[in-house]
């Protein structure tokens, strides 16, 4: 990315050309959808690796390269150390978070509609397509997890890092869109695609709050979803248990890792206050002394 113009610190100018850039970004990605089955002559584009990846992957970023240049990128490899126990940290966590809400999502399910739980027995088209070179698709999970960081985590989100529009909003407006663009879910799982789109989210999200704590990793968060689509490749070819052994050990390790942050702050809190107007150690005398001091003078 040498040579690409930074983006200015101000938001105001440079918020069309970033519009620009996630208009750009979400035709190129749908377009896989219905472009093919609208215009046949762009099968050629569409129906082999090479031509579908430039489309889907290398117009966003030419696009954001042009339109908003490597500002946002320039903390791509900040903080390692620290990147790799945030990442694990909001990985795990919100994975757990994900599989919990999962889990609530099912049982409604099996309340309300339990045939429509029999729809996520159906083939997934990017494991159809995998299924001729399995080893060739877990390795090249990590390439596709840099691609998709480098869009969504740094171009997506990271442009608003440092605008003061606070992070929570970017993140959760980034993490939509991420969610949203996987939208080969909604096609092949129907109605009961809404059990997979919150842990997209809540996985974009966790990546998003890396990327802010850290001001700006990519690689970390680029390695943590090259591991998670790799793993998930592995469980379905090659060995299923340790498939899930390589799935859920980051996750139960970063969900260990977010529990020793939360106890670490709570006890640097200390101690929560006496609560009421006086300390039960103190005499009947001793309260009157306190109440008098406290309120001043009448």
């Amino acid at each position: 990315m040498t040579g690409l113009r930074p983006s200015a610190p101000g938001a105001g100018a440079a918020v069309p050309r970033y519009l620009g850039g996630v208009g750009i970004t979400v035709f190129a990605i749908l377009s896989q959808y219905f472009v093919p089955q609208l215009w046949a002559p762009a099968r050629v584009v569409y129906d082999n690796l090479p031509g579908d990846l430039f489309v889907v992957y290398g117009v966003p970023i030419l696009a954001f390269a042009s339109l908003i240049g490597a500002g946002p990128l320039r903390g791509w490899a900040r903080q390692m150390g620290t990147a790799i126990l945030q990442g694990l940290r909001w990985y795990g966590a919100l994975s757990i978070l994900g599989l919990v809400v999962t889990l609530a999502l099912a049982a409604i399910y099996e309340v309300l509609d339990p045939s429509a739980l029999q729809l996520l027995s159906r083939p997934n088209p990017v494991v159809t397509e995998a299924a001729g070179s399995p080893w060739f698709w877990i390795g090249f999970s990590f390439v596709i997890g840099a691609f998709e960081e480098t869009i969504f985590r740094g171009w997506i989100y990271g442009f608003w890092e440092g605008r003061h529009v606070g992070w929570v909003g970017p993140a959760v407006g980034s993490s939509l869109v991420f969610a949203g663009l996987h939208l080969y879910y909604g096609t092949t799982y129907g109605a009961a695609a809404p059990l997979i789109f919150p842990s997209l989210f809540l996985l974009g999200f966790a990546f998003a709050a890396t990327f802010h704590v850290t001001g700006g990793n990519l690689v970390v968060v680029a390695v943590l979803h090259g591991a998670y689509d790799a793993a998930a490749f592995y469980s379905v070819f090659i060995n299923a248990s340790v498939g899930l052994l390589l799935r859920y050990v980051p996750i139960l390790l970063g969900g260990a890792i977010a529990l020793a942050y939360y106890l670490a702050r709570e006890d640097a809190r200390g101690p929560p206050p006496a609560v009421g107007w006086a300390s039960p150690t103190q005499s009947p005398g001793e309260r009157i002394s306190s109440t008098q001091r406290q309120s001043g003078p009448s």
